[in-house]
């Protein structure tokens, strides 16, 4: 790992897609504490948050972003809304497409069953907008993700085999929906194109998983740890990503809820140091 591979994402600073996920911070203040740590590089965070021109004005490269698009429904056609997304990452000089497989849905706390005919059409589109992406220079992701229809290592088995799209590996949605990230990035690091570092409480993940919590309230109480105070072995996850040549993005997400503005130089920012701290420590030494 080079430390030109290491981005951040609005998500560790609470900035959120879902409709009353907590108190957004202002772009200006995210870029500004990024540029504070060193942090050259960043997903632009929901649609329209960081655009190309804001991101290149502070010097930050754009790294790509997360597009959640309902994929198995054959009476919704994703490619419009997803080609728009494309055409702007092609414009901020952004290479990554890391999509979700949406529900449809409001939030991460719901999500329908899904019939044979649902996972063909599914795994069609993936295949469709992996190659669309392709033509315009941009690597598509499949991001498994708790509250959408591929979440857990069953589902994410099926589009690996059922599919060429690659793989957003994201250490703690794979835990959270009951995978075991380190075999995952052992057995598919070959298909790995894009990577999302969280450290994870694994009793909180579990309580997720059991239903005792709800999603977001777990990741307002806590769920994900700055790197290397979590549960997850990510020295050995990440050696297996070096072992297989892995050369792209390493994405620092540890998504947190915020309910007020914190006061300047608090908040998230001190996690996010922590993480960076980590990670640095460990491509030194590695």
């Amino acid at each position: 790992m080079r430390r030109e591979q290491i981005a951040a994402a609005p998500i560790s600073w609470g900035v959120c897609e879902v409709p009353g996920w907590g108190h957004q911070l202002t772009p200006e203040r995210v870029l500004a504490e990024m540029a504070g740590l060193g942090i050259g590089a960043s997903e632009f965070g929901p649609d329209g948050f960081l655009p190309g021109p804001l991101l290149a004005a502070h010097g930050v490269t754009a790294v790509g972003g997360f597009v959640p698009a309902v994929l198995h429904d054959p009476d919704r056609d994703p490619l419009p809304d997803v080609r728009a997304a494309l055409d702007r990452f092609t414009t901020a000089g952004a290479r990554t497409l890391v999509l979700a497989a949406a529900t449809g849905r409001d939030g991460y706390d719901d999500r329908p069953p899904l019939d044979a005919a649902g996972w063909r059409t599914l795994l069609a589109r993936l295949d469709g907008i992996a190659a669309l992406a392709e033509s315009l220079g941009v690597t598509a992701a499949l991001h498994p993700h708790v509250g959408t229809l591929v979440e857990g290592p069953d589902e994410i088995g099926r589009v690996l085999e059922g599919s060429g799209v690659g793989l957003c590996l994201d250490t703690g949605h794979v835990l959270v929906g009951g995978g075991d990230p380190v075999e995952l990035a052992r057995r598919a690091a070959d298909r790995v194109t894009h990577v999302h570092l969280k450290d994870v409480d694994a009793g909180a993940a579990a309580a997720v998983r059991a239903g005792r919590t709800s999603y977001g309230a777990a990741v307002e109480a806590g769920l994900y740890r700055p790197l290397g105070r979590g549960d997850l072995d990510l020295p050995v996850l990440l050696a297996a990503l070096d072992a297989a040549g892995y050369a792209g993005w390493y994405v620092m997400e540890q998504d947190t809820v915020l309910t007020a503005e914190p006061p300047p130089g608090e908040g998230p920012l001190a996690d996010v140091a922590a993480s960076l701290d980590w990670l640095l420590e460990w491509a030194s030494e590695s």
